[in-house]
């Protein structure tokens, strides 16, 4: 999903030289083919977008995945990158880097200052590594390795799993098949209370982009050596009850929703503080409910394949 929307954005600045690897091509966790590809190919900037990653469950259930995965991507493509030669490199996190308490809207300054959720510490581990990794070859030989934390992403080429997926793929599946098979009730993980924010994928896409490509000495004006990293959001968050609501009002779902308080919340809230990319001038510009549609539109188009994979 985040590859190809960046892809997709890249081609839309004029960029016609884009050099990508499908994973049947380039095993990320082979530190040596990983060394080769980059010395094979005459590459400018790194957009570091691989990752493994899922929902509540999926990270519950896979936490050595998860951790060890993420870990090698970061390591191999970061190191491969600087002996390459490369300056320039964009490293996706996650908002799940912040701790479970973090005070609301979370700053970047609140990274290592509390516990983690612990449903994704290994994935939140892992990108941490990855922010003080871009940070440390920085500090060391002077690249300019940035790094973005995107909030809870959704949008075409998501992983819509039923159950491994995040919530907004995970939903539209099931509210969809609920539709199919005339369900009269649809059970919703955990109370509905925890709020989340989401930003659409094309917005995630141009926010990264700024970012990469913004002045060294802009960029050096609102970061520190060993805080470098920037928040990218809404700015806006919402009930999992709330969420639910609005896929069932775009599915057309009309039968009853439950809501499982066995299943894990998760952190109460998880929202950004986003002034610091407002600052660097941008900001987003596609709401969660037209998001939600064209991802709605973009699932039904595409569902046979979705159910092939």
């Amino acid at each position: 999903m985040v590859g190809s929307a960046l892809v997709k954005h890249l081609e839309l600045q004029g960029h016609d030289k884009i050099i990508t690897a499908k994973r049947n091509e380039l095993d990320l966790l082979n530190q040596e083919a990983v060394r080769i590809f980059f010395e094979c190919n005459k590459i400018d900037q790194v957009y570091l977008a691989a990752a493994k990653v899922g929902g509540i469950h999926a990270n519950n259930e896979y936490p050595a995945d998860f951790i060890y995965q993420n870990l090698m991507i970061q390591t191999n493509v970061v190191n491969a990158s600087h002996c390459a030669d490369i300056d320039k490199l964009l490293f996706l996190g996650s908002s799940c880097i912040y701790p479970k308490f973090s005070s609301q809207p979370i700053k970047e300054e609140s990274l290592l200052t509390g516990v983690l959720e612990q449903t994704n510490e290994p994935y939140a581990i892992a990108k941490i590594a990855g922010i003080k990794l871009c940070e440390s070859y920085n500090r060391q030989y002077g690249r300019d390795y940035r790094s973005v934390m995107p909030t809870n992403l959704y949008g075409p080429n998501d992983n819509f799993h039923p159950v491994n997926s995040h919530v907004i793929p995970g939903m539209i599946h099931r509210f969809h098949d609920a539709i199919l098979n005339n369900k009269k009730e649809i059970a919703i993980w955990g109370s509905g209370n925890p709020k989340r924010e989401f930003l659409h994928v094309d917005d995630m896409a141009s926010g990264s982009f700024h970012v990469m490509n913004l002045d060294k000495n802009k960029y050096s004006l609102h970061t520190l050596p060993m805080l470098s990293h920037v928040n990218i959001g809404s700015g806006i968050d919402c009930s999992i009850k709330e969420l639910a609501e609005t896929i069932a009002e775009i599915s057309g779902y009309k039968g009853k929703l439950t809501f499982d308080k066995t299943k894990q919340d998760g952190a109460p809230q998880k929202l950004m503080d986003n002034s610091r990319m407002r600052l660097l001038g941008w900001k987003p510009s596609i709401n969660l409910k037209n998001g939600i549609e064209n991802t709605y539109k973009w699932f039904k188009d595409n569902i046979d394949l979705i159910r092939m994979n």
